[in-house]
């Protein structure tokens, strides 16, 4: 009788442990794109992601995938993973949470250049502008075609957000032409701009663009959520509510990073842009 009874004791815990153990959190994230994920878990979507699956009592499963044109299609909706980070808000094909963080595009120059605050400032006109492309064909970003809108053109020079995707950081590189006084400007997507401005070899100065809709067509400033498939609500409620929990620790990760954040009171009421 004791001896059964320890038997069915000790598989009922191995059943409750297994149970916890078999849940698993299913993320599809770059493995090369830091501040935001790599392989080796350092980016701050990636501690975003520990701290749910912590919450959710899960285990976190990636799958890696190059976030290039066709990640959503190869990756969530796919079915190869339930969750992606870092997406814009009420991104359509997809059911996004309540944003966590809300930044803008930036100006990056060094620490005794010039004081940049708008697209308008007359002095963009005689500097070296960096913006970032997206693809092969050339695809311009926000930065970029505000730029243009002025006719500012022959002083701006474009690299390619992917990159050399055999070096690290493949965005970065931009900063880097910043430091080395290739160009005295840049004008990156926030994060990006302000953790890599504390890691170059020469001290860095990140300034929000403005305006931040150049025209009701162009925002420079983006709500940022997690993204489940469309079919998935139950998930979304499940992480919406996990992030509101570790509110306190989600804050302290972004500050860390040092990203440049525009969302006061954006915790209260899943705001969006």
């Amino acid at each position: 009788m004791c001896s059964s009874f320890l038997r069915g004791a000790v598989l009922a815990g191995l059943v409750i442990a297994g149970g916890v153990q078999a849940r698993e959190l299913r993320v599809c994230a770059d493995p090369n794109n830091m501040p935001f994920s790599n392989e080796a878990g350092e980016g701050f979507e990636n501690k975003l992601v520990s701290l749910i699956a912590d919450e959710l009592g899960a285990e976190v499963r990636y799958t890696w995938w190059a976030q290039r044109r066709g990640f959503l299609r190869n990756t969530l909706k796919a079915g190869a993973c339930d969750l992606v980070p870092g997406l814009p808000a009420n991104l359509e094909g997809v059911r996004t949470t309540a944003p966590y963080y809300r930044s803008s595009y930036v100006f990056v120059t060094r620490r005794n250049g010039p004081e940049i605050k708008s697209f308008n400032d007359p002095a963009l006109r005689d500097l070296t502008i960096g913006v970032h492309l997206i693809g092969d064909d050339g695809s311009n970003t926000p930065p970029a075609h505000a730029l243009s809108r002025r006719g500012i053109v022959g002083n701006v020079r474009g690299y390619m957000i992917y990159g050399n995707y055999n070096d690290p950081n493949p965005p970065a590189r931009i900063l880097k032409a910043v430091a080395d006084d290739e160009i005295d400007v840049a004008v990156v997507w926030g994060p990006l701009g302000g953790y890599f401005a504390e890691r170059e070899n020469v001290p860095l100065k990140v300034m929000p663009v403005r305006p931040i809709f150049d025209g009701p067509q162009l925002p420079m400033v983006f709500d940022i959520s997690m993204a489940v498939r469309k079919e998935d609500e139950a998930l979304r409620q499940e992480i919406d509510a996990a992030l509101s929990r570790r509110r306190t620790e989600v804050n302290a990760i972004l500050a860390a990073y040092r990203i440049p954040r525009l969302d006061a009171g954006l915790e209260q009421a899943g705001r969006t842009r």
